[in-house]
């Protein structure tokens, strides 16, 4: 893994097209990790990319369990 950040753009495209607000969503709710910010003024924000793959990782492995 490495640790590159990610930015929105590229962060929907892993996650499969959804939308930004699903994206805000899903950080609420502790399904994905919060972004960092990545610029002085706080606009620009960012994932690490080992950050996120550990995530999914996890998400798969608790899914794989639940439907043994």
């Amino acid at each position: 893994m490495t640790n590159r950040i990610i930015r929105f753009p590229e962060l929907c495209a892993i996650l499969g097209g959804v939308s930004r607000q699903a994206i805000y969503d899903m950080i609420k709710r502790g399904d994905l990790p919060p972004s960092f910010k990545i610029s002085p003024n706080g606009r620009a924000v960012g994932w690490l990319e080992s950050d996120i793959q550990e995530h999914l990782n996890k998400q798969k492995q608790q899914l794989e369990i639940s439907l043994k």
